[in-house]
This record gives structure tokens, sequence and C-alpha cells, in this order.
């Protein structure tokens, strides 16, 4: 019985070990994560996400406290208009002197007309004319002068308006958002926490559409490019699996040592090419599964 059995169970061996797998290649299925993150610093108010929510974009994450904020946006307020009102009324200064300056014009016509009847002497005209010059020279300065002050009042005054929208853009960040229509992943904070700028606050993926991360080998490469239907199927385990379209959109362009938790259908291949599938995900595909590539 052993002469006649031995073979047998050798053959089966055999053909179990030559069998060639239903797949091109394997990897893991993965998908674009954002992590949010506050932007202000202050005492976390409110958070209502738990991990695991589906949240859409521009929906409110968290508010971090804006008390300080809006003081400072008070003050800044006051302070820039008292820096406006005391800007100079050019106009109202100078009125004194343009009317001075009109009555030194008549009074100088005047003279000169007197002048030329010989009613006046040529002194008396030219101190007239002087002292005209002199008030508009006055008015000039004084003009500039003023302008001048005007005009840093006024660059105090922009300086400030920046400042004041500087501090509007941070309350307004204070309310953070989410970036995408997702899913939380991880959740890293929670209300009465402070927030500092850079802090994590959450992580979300978009869990709808995801990709698979294989790796083939160089030979692999010649029935691979962009845009190329493939099959993936996902592993359940208990013989478990679903059959996906993918679509490829990306391959790496340089080679890599084959991931440890990686299979590939050539098992003495040391160099791999990373390129990511496509996948529209039903709701049963989840971050880390394993799954198979089938050209």
């Amino acid at each position: 019985m052993k002469k006649i059995y031995f073979p047998m169970a050798a053959a089966l061996f055999m053909a179990a070990c030559s069998k060639t797998p239903d797949y091109d290649s394997t990897g893991i299925f993965e998908a674009t994560t954002v992590t949010v993150s506050a932007e202000t610093s202050g005492k976390i108010l409110s958070m209502d996400i738990s991990e695991g929510d589906s949240i859409m974009a521009g929906q409110t994450i968290a508010v971090v406290d804006t008390s300080l904020l809006v003081l400072q946006r008070k003050q800044l307020g006051s302070q820039k208009q008292s820096v406006v009102s005391s800007a100079p009324d050019i106009s109202a200064q100078a009125a004194s002197l343009r009317t001075q300056i009109d009555h030194q014009t008549h009074e100088c016509e005047r003279l000169g007309r007197l002048l030329a009847d010989g009613a006046t002497t040529r002194k008396q005209y030219d101190d007239a004319k002087a002292h005209l010059a002199a008030l508009r020279g006055q008015l000039q300065a004084m003009v500039s002068s003023l302008s001048n002050t005007r005009t840093s009042i006024s660059d105090n005054a922009v300086a400030m308006q920046y400042q004041k929208e500087q501090l509007e853009e941070q309350i307004e960040k204070s309310t953070v958002k989410s970036p995408l229509t997702g899913t939380v992943l991880v959740k890293y904070a929670e209300p009465g926490e402070f927030a500092t700028p850079g802090r994590q606050i959450c992580r979300i993926a978009n869990l709808g559409d995801i990709y698979l991360r294989a790796y083939f080998t160089a030979s692999q490469l010649a029935a691979l490019k962009v845009g190329q239907r493939v099959t993936v199927i996902a592993d359940f385990g208990s013989d478990e699996q679903f059959e996906y379209p993918g679509t490829v959109t990306w391959i790496a362009q340089e080679s890599e040592f084959t991931p440890k938790s990686i299979q590939t259908n050539d098992s003495r291949a040391n160099l791999v090419y990373a390129v990511k599938i496509a996948v529209k995900n039903d709701g049963r595909l989840k971050l880390g599964q394993y799954g198979e590539v089938r050209l």
C-alpha cells in the first residue's frame, strides 16, 4: 500500500505547488487622507464629530474660542478711528492764509494802478508784491506739511485696516471646517483642550473613491499603462471575495524592494514597481484590506 499511495501523494503535492495563482499582483487598499489642523490658538469650545462620522465639505468640525481676537479687533477699530479723526483739515487751516493772499493780491493791483498814475512809489509797490510772495510761500509750505501729515495718518489707518482684516481672518479660521466630503478616521482633540496653530484636530478620508496600491515586476510593466481597466478582487476571508472594476491611475517611475507585506507572482523578484488602481467603494472595502489584481 505504501508503494501505491506514495507516488500518488507526491503527484498531488507537486500539482498543488505548481498551481498558478488566479491573480497577477496583490496590494493593500488605501485612500488619500487629509489631516485637519487648527490655525489659531485658543480653547476648543465645541467639536461635534466622532470617529466614523460622514461629513460634508465645509461642515464645521470644531470651534476655537475667539474672545481675545474679538477684543483685539475692537481695540484696533477704536485706534483706527482715533487716528483718522486726527487728520488735519487742510482747507480749514489754510483758509485764513488764503484770505490774506486774496487781500494782498487786490492791494498789489491797487498799488499798481496808483504807480501808473504816479500816486505811489515803486518801493511801496515792490514791498506789497514781496509780502504777497511771502504769503504764497507760507501757504505752499503749510499745504505741503499738512499733506505729509495727512498721508502719514492715512498710511497708519491703512496699516491698521490690514491688521483688522488679519484679525477677522483669524476669527473666521477659528471655525475649523472640513476641506472635503469624507469620513472621520481619527479624532485627535476634544472640547476643552487648548488648540494651537498646527495642532492636529482630526484625519479625514474620502472612502467612496479609494485605490489599491499593488506591486508589479518589471516583466509585468509591458502589460500595464495608465488608464487601463483591470479587475480588483477584495478578500474578506473565509473564501469570500468580491470583484470590482479598477482603473490604473499611476505607475511608479522607479522600482523599490518588494514590501514584506506584499506578495507577487514572481517570488524571486526583489525589485517591483508600485501601481495605484482606483476603485469605486460600495461600502464594503476598508483601508488596509488585502486585495488582488487580475490584468
